[in-house]
């Protein structure tokens, strides 16, 4: 590393905290045996190597360490460093690196790096691996001779790694990351938290939508997303659940789940296990076991599963104000041990046994529910039905049993019975820092639209069993996601009340889907959908690529008029009107954009297929 300078990087495993310390247990009692092998392992490494693999004269033999040996500097012969062969300088050394001895860094977390001077005084130098240029450092990351993923630990500065990271990364694909965003990011804060391999961060446009009034309160509700249209679709239905007088929630439970696969030697104990974990009897011990893991985990109740000798054991607890699954999973852990108290020859095959189950649409989760199972509704009288939504309660009524109940059926939909439940729920988590993984589940929503007062006004309703959501944990402390939970007044634990502030986003979840539910519903019944995504979900940035494709349909027109002209047909003149026609009827739809990912549209069938689109 370093123009002028011939290297050689030693790294050191880094040991996890268990490792070191077993280590450290045995080095007294190892400690004169190793002393014992070490010039045994020196002469086996200098003698007996195969002819072909022996070092080049330049570097002594003495530098090669083995797997299990590191040789530190005081340890090479002092006749070493002056067998280095110079090696002509193309250009200055780089200024980083210093020309006087630095004392070595015994750091078992840190790389050694030894660099052999070209100079004169041919020293051997140990130079810290953040005092060597980026761009040098980010080439030997690209070589592997530094392990990426080591670089915050080395370089003690999360901007510098991620900058060298991706330096690396753009080296070893000889692809630009000029578009990614990386300053303006604290990387401090999700080190060892968010983000691994960081290389810089992503925006994503954030909106809001309201006010919504629910429980008697108005709320804005905070979304990010880049899909044009949601915001203000759901805005919409905002607006017509506060002309309706709002929107009511409630939440029927409250409960995160953690369901381990445990195999025993036979299907009769593997039933035996179901029986004595679900008796009341049993109730007191393992509660017991479950709730001192945690000041808010509380253990709600346990069932098994049982497929021939596996059980599947699903644990439910309440968890406060977090998501709760690292809060679940301590608890069950401290389950098992009690089971294997009464079962010894229980064996566990799997923390989680996807019974629980997390982020996979399943059936346990849409029949009895996972994190907070709520239900929001709204009476939407007639007029406003017509006047904000621009539709009739029979064309929804209609539209809803159609699509969201008989459609879904068809489609053998597991929780999808809504139109676009996703959409809002993604938007939201996005928001305000939830996993988004957990869309999945979190998503399952059961939408129904039914007549009221006679069929004079609308009965709406969005029944989520598994609305997955925390404001503490995760991403809720990032500054972003946090100022977003703020807005709706949920940040952090609630101070009188755990769970409280994470029911509550629940709540605003619900009847954000609410919102979004009527208002797509209503643009599909009115045959509006289309119509309005042209308008508000356009992409405007790519003119150049426009004005290509322009130049390119009065091209193909003009190659059309000498075609007309050169067989004399009658309706010459046409051909070049149907060119231009389709361009213009596929620039209002939007579709000539395409042009902006791969190519200009110079075809009749590319012009039709754009229309189509």
């Amino acid at each position: 590393l370093g123009i002028g300078y011939v290297q050689a990087i030693v790294e050191q495993s880094v040991l996890s905290d268990e490792e070191q310390e077993e280590e450290e247990e045995e080095d007294d009692e190892e400690e004169e045996e190793e002393e014992g092998e070490e010039e045994s392992r020196r002469f086996h490494h200098n003698h007996h190597q195969p002819e072909q693999a022996k070092k080049p004269d330049s570097i002594c033999h003495h530098d090669a360490p083995s797997f299990k040996t590191y040789l530190p500097p005081s340890s090479l012969e002092p006749e070493c460093a002056s067998k280095a062969a110079p090696v002509p300088s193309t250009a200055a050394p780089s200024a980083s690196i210093p020309s006087a001895t630095i004392t070595p860094n015994t750091s078992t977390e840190s790389l050694k790096t030894f660099v052999f001077k070209s100079d004169s005084s041919s020293s051997l130098l140990d130079v810290p691996l953040q005092d060597l240029p980026d761009d040098d450092i980010a080439h030997a990351v690209a070589r592997g001779a530094i392990p990426m993923h080591s670089l915050e630990a080395q370089l003690g500065n999360t901007l510098r790694a991620a900058a060298v990271r991706r330096r690396a990364v753009e080296i070893k694909t000889g692809r630009s990351l000029s578009g990614l965003p990386l300053e303006n990011y604290d990387y401090d804060a999700i080190r060892g938290a968010c983000c691994e391999m960081v290389i810089g961060h992503v925006a994503v446009p954030v909106g809001v939508a309201g006010p919504l009034r629910l429980d008697g309160a108005d709320v804005f509700v905070p979304m990010a997303t880049t899909e044009g249209c949601l915001i203000a679709s759901t805005n919409r239905g905002c607006k017509a659940l506060c002309a309706a007088g709002g929107a009511r929630s409630v939440v029927l439970r409250d409960g995160m789940t953690r369901a381990p696969a445990v195999q025993l030697p036979s299907a009769l104990r593997a039933a035996e296990l179901k029986a004595f974990a679900e008796s009341p009897e049993n109730w007191d011990m393992l509660a017991d076991a479950f709730n001192s893991s945690s000041r808010f985990a509380r253990l709600q109740s346990i069932s098994v599963a049982v497929a021939g000798r596996t059980a599947f054991v699903r644990v439910e607890s309440s968890t406060g104000d977090a998501m709760g699954m690292n809060m679940v999973s301590k608890g069950t852990r401290n389950v098992l041990g009690a089971l294997l108290g009464a079962f010894p020859d229980l064996r566990v095959v799997s923390m989680s046994g996807n019974y629980c189950a997390d982020k996979k649409p399943t059936a346990v989760n849409w029949i009895h529910g996972r994190g907070k199972s709520v239900v929001c509704e709204a009476t939407i009288p007639g007029h406003v039905v017509r006047s904000v939504l621009k539709t009739s309660v029979e064309a929804l009524v209609e539209l809803n049993t159609t699509k969201n109940l008989v459609g879904s059926a068809v489609a053998g939909a597991v929780g999808g019975s809504n139109a676009h439940a996703a959409n809002m729920v993604a938007a939201v988590f996005l928001a305000t820092g939830q996993d988004p993984a957990q869309v999945v589940e979190s998503s399952h929503c059961l939408t129904l639209l039914e007549p009221a007062n006679g069929g004079a006004d609308l009965h709406a309703s969005v029944t989520m069993p598994c609305i997955e959501v925390g404001t503490v944990g995760g991403g809720t402390f990032l500054a972003p996601q946090a100022a977003a939970l703020s807005l709706l007044g949920v940040r952090g634990a609630h101070p009188l009340q755990p769970g409280a502030n994470a029911q509550q986003l629940a709540r605003v979840v619900a009847a954000a889907v609410l919102a979004g539910e009527l208002s797509l519903c209503s643009a599909l019944a009115s045959g509006d959908l289309v119509n309005a995504h042209l308008k508000y979900n356009r992409s405007t940035v790519n003119a150049a690529g426009a004005a290509a494709a322009a130049a390119a349909v009065d091209a193909a027109a003009a190659a059309a008029d000498a075609a007309a002209s050169a067989v004399a047909a009658p309706n010459a003149s046409s051909g070049a009107a149907v060119f231009r026609a389709v361009a213009s009827d596929s620039e209002q739809s939007d579709c000539s954009e395409g042009s902006s990912s791969g190519g200009s549209i110079g075809s009749l069938e590319g012009l039709c297929m754009a229309d189509k689109c």
